[in-house]
């Protein structure tokens, strides 16, 4: 196969050309004599990868495509997307037998021997991984290390009972893991990680099929354990798996998969064992689940739960919580305390830091969060979120010098962006003004719309809802690629439909899809600043502007816009950011000053805060 066959995506081309997605979705619609697509959906269109070439050359952007990138295309060109997996898997098992057997396996000589077997391999599944970001997902390489260094697999035996393509069990080996076992149910992605972990050098066992309904190994226990447990998975087993002796804790309720996920791990750990689990967070304070935690607790299996930074879990955006269980020792007394930290604000990084410090000194204050008595856990709910622990007796004053110091902080912070807005001055100048509905009439904007029917609770596909709009939050929803689906790339502004007061938001990362009840309008980025249009939607919202009519706050179309050339849009624009810049900064001391008056008004009042006799007469 040669360039003339191999196509590639809108994605492809602005990885090869360097000039981002957006640039290729200007071109598209700027230049008739784009290449039209020769494939995939409307959604995922492909191209020809000899036409755009030609484009390419023609437009003046000449852009050298490399040979592993060629071959990939042509990899990718020769099977549908339901077969990549299987042509990767199966490229892997070629380079595997070429370092084993001496065969030369159906690659580039330049690839194997630029980048050596192993990395050939990495670059083809980084690749892989890029095409099918959407199906595929993969736990963050910085949530990884961190699990993999709370596990201490240093010569351990390490266990993943939903591998994936290896990421967590290919952390563990290259942290020194003794031997990496893993299953997973989908056998390409087994087979992949096989041949990963055998290229990287490990020692490794992965073996394909449901871990927790054809347990393939189930006699063996391990030194560690490590699972990015499937997200909303709720198909896994229950009523055949009712009467199965895993459930040393209880039988997991049928609604709570992740249950029956921690106490699989569990049962493979020899005694003193670590377990490492990224699970939702409902799994801390579900109704139906509080019994199989307060038996995880009274056994001492629960060490400790953290809520990490969203998207710090594969296939999610939400706000992920991070578990560590010990299989218990007998003989051993139970651990007086389990550790609860907020690390939500990051880095996922300090997580280690406050873990370490917690098994260092567990009598002591941890450097985050709260060491909870056990006593205290066992109500009628168990619930073990770490933002219930934000007040626990005995520990009232270190809370509010943490607020106390984040307020000062904040209170400078807040002093530095408001000096910036002395940069904006009044101005007697008159300017002529347009509208959103003429922008849109000329090409200057495009106006989308999420369709009118959308699942946003299902799927792999993040949505920025109406929610995470006035959050002022990541996408928080899910639904799947279907046609229709509104895919946002960076420099659209959002806003919400109707009379609603929301600020508008400018996307800097794409990929997410547009919720119900929201507005994209996509400005060309030639002709139409977009946080210059932000400002315009924005001061319309506000309801304090001359023009900010009625109409205009329910009809986005009638939102007048001043006629300015680019250069001062984006003047405007910019002191537009900085004016958001400090209204987020003036929110934040607001929001920690409240906080400081309600926890000095609750410690006094219960207690757990009393005046410092040197400060107060």
């Amino acid at each position: 196969m040669t360039s003339q066959d191999a196509t590639l995506t809108a994605a492809d081309i602005a990885r090869m050309t360097g000039y981002g997605r957006a640039a290729v979705s200007n071109w598209r619609r700027r230049y008739s004599d784009f290449p039209r697509p020769v494939g995939g959906t409307s959604a995922s269109p492909l191209f020809s990868l000899a036409e755009v070439e030609q484009w390419l050359v023609r437009a003046g952007k000449r852009v050298e495509v490399s040979e592993e990138d060629l071959w990939w295309q042509q990899l990718r060109s020769a099977t549908d997307d339901l077969g990549l997996a299987r042509a990767v898997a199966e490229v892997g098992r070629k380079v595997n037998e070429s370092v084993t057997g001496g065969t030369s396996p159906d690659l580039p000589s330049g690839l194997i021997e630029g980048l050596g077997a192993a990395e050939a391999y990495e670059f083809i599944v980084a690749r892989y991984l890029e095409a099918h970001s959407r199906r595929v997902a993969v736990t963050p390489a910085a949530t990884a290390r961190l699990m993999v260094d709370i596990a201490e697999v240093d010569d351990a035996a390490v266990f993943d009972p939903a591998c994936g393509v290896g990421t967590l069990l290919k952390a563990a080996g290259a942290a020194g893991a003794a031997l990496l076992a893993g299953q997973e149910r989908d056998a390409d992605a087994a087979l992949i990680t096989a041949s990963r972990l055998a290229l990287a050098g490990g020692n490794a066992e992965i073996r394909s099929g449901d871990s927790l309904r054809d347990n393939s190994f189930g006699g063996s226990a391990f030194d560690a354990a490590l699972c990015d447990l499937p997200f909303g998975d709720r198909d896994w087993g229950f009523p055949e798996l009712s009467s199965d002796l895993r459930w040393v804790y209880g039988l997991p309720p049928r609604g709570e998969p992740e249950l029956a996920w921690v106490q699989h791990l569990l049962w493979h750990l020899k005694p003193g064992g670590r377990a490492v689990v990224l699970l939702p967070a409902v799994v801390s304070d579900r109704t139906s689940g509080r019994r199989v935690r307060a038996s995880l607790l009274r056994a001492g299996a629960l060490r400790a739960v953290f809520a990490l930074p969203g998207s710090s879990a594969a296939g999610s955006t939400a706000v992920p919580h991070l578990w560590v269980l010990r299989q218990p020792v007998q003989g051993d007394p139970l651990p007086p305390r389990v550790l609860f930290a907020d690390i939500t604000a990051g880095p996922v990084g300090r997580v280690l830091d406050v873990w370490r410090s917690f098994l260092t000194k567990p009598d002591s204050e941890p450097l985050a969060g709260y060491a909870v008595p056990l006593m205290e856990l066992l109500d009628d709910r168990v619930d073990l979120n770490p933002t219930r622990f934000e007040k626990v007796v005995g520990q009232g004053d270190r809370n509010v010098a943490v607020i106390r110091a984040e307020l000062v902080d904040l209170l400078a912070e807040s002093a530095r962006v408001v000096e910036m807005l002395s940069e904006v001055v009044s101005s007697p100048n008159t300017t002529l003004m347009t509208t959103v509905g003429e922008l849109l009439r000329i090409g200057a904007v495009s106006l989308l719309r999420a369709p009118a029917r959308m699942d946003t609770t299902i799927g792999d596909l993040p949505v920025l809802g109406v929610e995470d709009l006035v959050a002022g939050r990541s996408p928080s929803g899910l639904t799947t690629d279907t046609p229709g689906v509104v895919l946002l790339e960076p420099g659209d502004v959002v806003v919400a439909e109707g009379r609603n007061r929301y600020d508008p938001l400018v996307v800097t990362e794409g990929g997410a899809a547009l919720g119900p009840r929201l507005y994209a309008l996509r400005p060309e980025s030639d002709r139409i600043d977009s946080n210059f249009l932000a400002c315009s939607l924005h001061a319309v919202m506000l309801g304090r502007s001359e023009s900010a009519s009625a109409s205009a706050r329910s009809d986005v179309r009638r939102v007048p816009v001043a006629q300015l050339s680019l250069r001062d849009q984006r003047e405007y624009g910019a002191a537009y950011r900085k004016v958001r810049a400090a209204s987020l900064a003036l929110r934040r001391v607001a929001e920690s000053g409240d906080a400081l008056v309600a926890r000095l008004v609750d410690g006094l009042a219960d207690g757990t805060l009393r005046p410092d006799s040197g400060q107060l007469s």
